[in-house]
């Protein structure tokens, strides 16, 4: 009695090792639906049935995405998914992630074991992915002459920008000899030297878009020195086309979206870049401009036609400072000699004379201004304004005046 579990716990162990089993988690179960209940939460419960025995099935909505068919009574389908145990009732049921018609099994088989081998060659590398050009001038179409398909990248491209040239070449794109059309149809645009080229067709069902999941197409693709936008069926169509193309778009009309550049925008981006490059000259010029200005003006310092209008000027210059000099000069001597004039007029004995003073001389002519210098009876000679006065000295009397 000690080794007592819970329900509970004996079905999370249950649980757990249905969870550890490997080939339970990723398993394909083939049967007959029976008991299909569509939920209103968009899940969908059924029984997978043989001659011998049934399994519980469900398929979440979120896992509906790649089912592209309605699942009826009696149906034969593959069902991939996981087997786990339902806790609440204690039960195992298949939790399916994709349900194909039984048909298709062998197909998506083949399709799966191609996409592993191919991957594994690195055919769809990142690394070997090659850019679609922003601006091509032709872009190649591989696809069937008649169709949507076609049609809608005509349309688009006209629409997005009417100077790109479109070429077709007209492939089979489904049933027998279909691969070897649209290789041949890659090879004869890559030989055109074409910018860009669009490989696809509509939608339909596995079988239809069979041609795009073989071998030589995608190594055809891989191999094109040309970028190449695979564009196969609807959105939720997924072929080996679209993992060996440089890019994949989930539709023929968003692959010549992608592929033709929206001429307006173009234009656009056309008119930035004039104006941009119009600023940048305008810039440009206007530097050089004042860097010519600048090599002008320092030429010119430099010229000798310069150099001697500079020397000439200075010597005017220094004439004119010469000149004023000179003038000065002249006018201060000139000046000072009126000073000195007026000064020696000041001692000038004939304007002595005019006040009243007289030269006294000897007789040899020699000034007497002393006593001393004379003697009684010694004639002299006085001379005053207007003549000489004849005199005999009689008296010398010494007097004491003061210095002036």
């Amino acid at each position: 009695m000690s080794n007592v579990y819970t329900v509970t716990q004996v079905n999370t162990y249950i649980k757990n090792l249905f969870v550890r089993d490997y080939n339970l988690g990723n398993i394909y179960v083939k049967g007959e639906v029976s008991n299909c209940k569509y939920h209103t939460s968009g899940h969908i419960y059924f029984t997978l049935k043989d001659m011998t025995g049934q399994i519980a099935c469900v398929m979440f909505a979120g896992q509906r995405s790649g089912l592209k068919f309605t699942l009826k009574e009696g149906q034969s389908v593959i069902a991939l998914g996981a087997v786990n145990v339902y806790e609440r009732d204690g039960k195992y049921q298949l939790y399916a992630k994709e349900i194909i018609e039984e048909g298709l099994g062998l197909l998506y088989q083949k399709y799966e074991q191609l996409k592993e081998q191919l991957e594994k060659e690195g055919l769809f590398s990142r690394e070997h992915k090659k850019e679609i050009p922003a601006y091509p001038v032709s872009v190649g179409i591989v696809t069937a002459r008649t169709g949507a398909a076609i049609q809608d990248i005509i349309n688009i491209a006209k629409r997005r920008n009417p100077y790109v040239q479109l070429y077709l070449y007209p492939a089979q794109v489904q049933g027998e000899g279909a691969a070897e059309t649209i290789v041949a149809g890659i090879k004869a645009l890559e030989k055109r030297k074409v910018d860009t080229i669009i490989v696809g067709r509509g939608g339909g069902s596995i079988e239809d878009l069979w041609a795009f999941n073989e071998e030589i197409v995608a190594r055809a693709i891989y191999q094109c020195s040309i970028p190449v936008i695979s564009a196969v069926g609807h959105e939720t169509d997924v072929t080996i086309a679209d993992f060996a193309a440089d890019l994949r778009a989930p539709t023929p009309s968003a692959a010549a979206e992608l592929a033709v550049p929206d001429v307006r925008g173009v234009l656009y981006e056309m008119d930035k870049a004039r104006n941009a490059l119009n600023r940048n000259m305008e810039i440009k010029v206007s530097l050089c401009r004042k860097e010519i200005e600048s090599l002008t003006l320092k030429l010119e310092h430099l010229s000798p036609i310069y150099q001697i209008r500079q020397k000439r000027q200075l010597l005017v210059d220094m004439d004119q400072t010469l000149n004023q000099l000179f003038h000065n000069k002249i006018l201060k001597k000139r000046h000072m000699l009126e000073l000195y004039i007026e000064k020696l007029e000041g001692l000038s004995p004939v304007k002595k004379l005019n006040k009243g003073y007289a030269l006294v001389a000897n007789e040899q002519g020699r000034i007497v201004n002393s006593i001393k210098k004379t003697a009684p009876g010694e004639k002299l000679r006085i001379s005053v304004t207007d003549g000489d006065i004849l005199a005999e000295v009689t008296q010398l009397t010494e007097v004491d005046r003061p210095e002036i």
